[in-house]
């Protein structure tokens, strides 16, 4: 009988993206059964043989992400049980564990570009890079609007991909060797849609909203996220920076209802939330 490991799972996820294909789709040599896997328009799938629970977890997250299709925007949330991505000095390292760490630079790994804000450059210092996993580096989007960052952050300092520092039309000059993206705006808030507009001129289409909190938000009250990965630790922080901070609504009727699956990851709790799909209260 045929048998799937992570390892060949993880070579067709990243077949599926680098293909651009859109489900319904068969993945593999389909001469060849063993390594063939098919994929209905809902991104159930199905293998004639034998596979672990974690390779039908690794499929069952990341085959939605893969085949999303050319223009596809994603974020990730990693919180604490209270809905805390980090204390209220930014510490945040780390909320969730490690399987949620590398199911992060999976991500990485199945889009063109991550965007992160200041905020986050600021506190975290990240590489944003796939370190964890065999793939590809996604260019790096930093919003600075005042271009405040310190020229000394790591994603100013690493040749291993290349980075966009989005700035307002005032701001000083950007560190070097960095491509400058001058977006208007007001001294904090860029527009979301303008942002992947000059992304897509630059034939970035899949990207993943990493962080923060503040700046998730602003792509999910624009409309413009098609699926969001809210991991939740066994944590209380108890007060801190939110995970969400949306526009106030008057009645839980206009809450969002987005189709959700959950499963175990690690020693936190995984949902993917369809934004494309509501489910009825």
């Amino acid at each position: 009988m045929p048998v799937m490991d992570d390892d060949y799972a993880w070579q067709l996820i990243q077949d599926a993206r680098n293909s651009r294909r859109v489900a319904p789709a068969t993945l593999g040599d389909m001469n060849v059964q063993r390594t063939s896997i098919v994929i209905d328009e809902s991104y159930g799938w199905q293998f004639d043989g034998e596979l672990s629970a974690s390779v039908a977890a690794l499929l069952d997250t990341l085959l939605p992400v893969a085949l999303g299709g050319p223009d596809f925007v994603i974020a990730q949330l990693g919180q604490s049980l209270d809905g805390r991505i980090a204390t209220e000095s930014g510490h945040s390292h780390y909320v969730t564990g490690e399987a949620s760490r590398v199911h992060l630079h999976r991500l990485r790994a199945l889009v063109d570009a991550v965007i992160v804000g200041a905020g986050t450059v600021a506190a975290d210092d990240p590489q944003l890079t796939v370190r964890h996993v065999p793939g590809a580096n996604p260019a790096r989007v930093v919003i600075d609007p005042r271009a405040r960052l310190a020229a000394d952050r790591k994603l100013f300092n690493d040749a291993s991909t290349s980075t966009l520092h989005v700035v307002g039309p005032h701001a000083p000059a950007s560190p070097p060797g960095v491509e400058r993206v001058v977006l208007d705006c007001d001294d904090e808030a860029m527009d979301p849609a303008a942002i992947l507009g000059r992304l897509a001129e630059r034939g970035l289409t899949r990207v993943l909203v990493e962080g923060g909190g503040v700046t998730i938000s602003r792509f999910l009250d624009a409309g413009l996220l098609d699926r969001l990965h809210v991991v939740v630790a066994p944590m209380l922080i108890g007060s801190g920076r939110p995970a969400l901070s949306l526009a106030p609504i008057e009645k839980l009727h206009s809450a969002l209802r987005p189709s959700c699956k959950s499963q175990v990851m690690g020693d936190d709790m995984f949902f993917d939330l369809d934004l494309r799909a509501s489910c009825q209260p």
